[in-house]
């Protein structure tokens, strides 16, 4: 749901000053409580997707009344969202105090970890920029991630820009793997398999041949490689490329530089 109430918009369940509720017995489950709760909707939601998640198959699941699971969160965006923070724990960051860690390698690492968390979570991709995602896990990556990026020498002004352009890339990367991953899936082929029939209508069809040759060449040429060897060249370039541009408008001259 959008709000409680017209005029109302929701906010984030991290500003509600809920706290969560104590354990208490259900039924002859045994006991429910709302890490419980939270574990079991992630799994729902690796398992089929968030197209297919609701509060009653989540019951289900758990063996409870759907009125049960109301007793530990309001509603179903509340639940939403301490899923979203909980995958955010999986994320592990370094040490920004470590003087003698070079920062570029640190924002090689966090976006490594972003990515990873996406792709083994591709629901988590439809959620971020819908709640706020401030909870403490999402927030202690964030933070990290600031402090890595003043490292870098960037000015305050330019912070926001740089970590756009780090972490908006891998989101953009890990959601269209994520998608063609759900398409091979869907296909009943493995992403090679699913690859090799793509480039073998390319190579054969004259529509490409002759009329997107570069395309056409690029595919022919990658035909050899696995679709996993493909993805971490891509992606370790395009990541380098991202950071070797900072580096560059850091040094810029009027850039906003901190000085460091």
């Amino acid at each position: 749901m959008a709000s409680s109430r017209a005029g109302n918009p929701r906010t984030s369940v991290w500003l509600a000053g809920k706290t969560a509720p104590k354990r208490k017995s259900e039924g002859p489950g045994g006991g429910l409580d709302r890490r419980r709760i939270v574990a079991t909707t992630v799994r729902l939601l690796d398992a089929e997707g968030l197209a297919k998640f609701s509060m009653r198959r989540l019951a289900a699941e758990l063996g409870v009344t759907a009125m049960s699971v109301y007793w530990y969160v309001e509603n179903k965006d509340d639940l939403l969202e301490l899923a979203l923070d909980e995958v955010c724990a999986e994320m592990a960051v370094p040490d920004p105090a470590d003087e003698g860690a070079d920062w570029r390698d640190q924002l090689r690492q966090l976006a490594a970890e972003y990515r990873t968390m996406l792709v083994g979570h591709p629901w988590v991709a439809q959620l971020v920029g819908r709640y706020l995602n401030i909870g403490p896990h999402s927030m202690a990556f964030s933070e990290t991630a600031l402090l890595v990026m003043r490292r870098s020498g960037l000015g305050q002004e330019a912070m926001s820009g740089a970590l756009n352009a780090i972490f908006q890339f891998v989101y953009g990367f890990s959601t269209v793997e994520g998608l063609y991953r759900d398409r091979c899936r869907a296909a009943g082929l493995t992403e090679d398999e699913y690859l090799k029939q793509v480039t073998d209508m390319v190579s054969t069809g004259p529509e490409f041949t002759e009329t997107y040759q570069e395309a056409a060449g690029m595919v022919q040429a990658r035909a050899a490689d696995s679709v996993a060897a493909m993805r971490e060249r891509d992606f370790a370039f395009a990541l380098d490329t991202v950071i070797a541009g900072l580096e560059t408008m850091r040094d810029r001259p009027g850039s906003g530089t901190s000085g460091q």
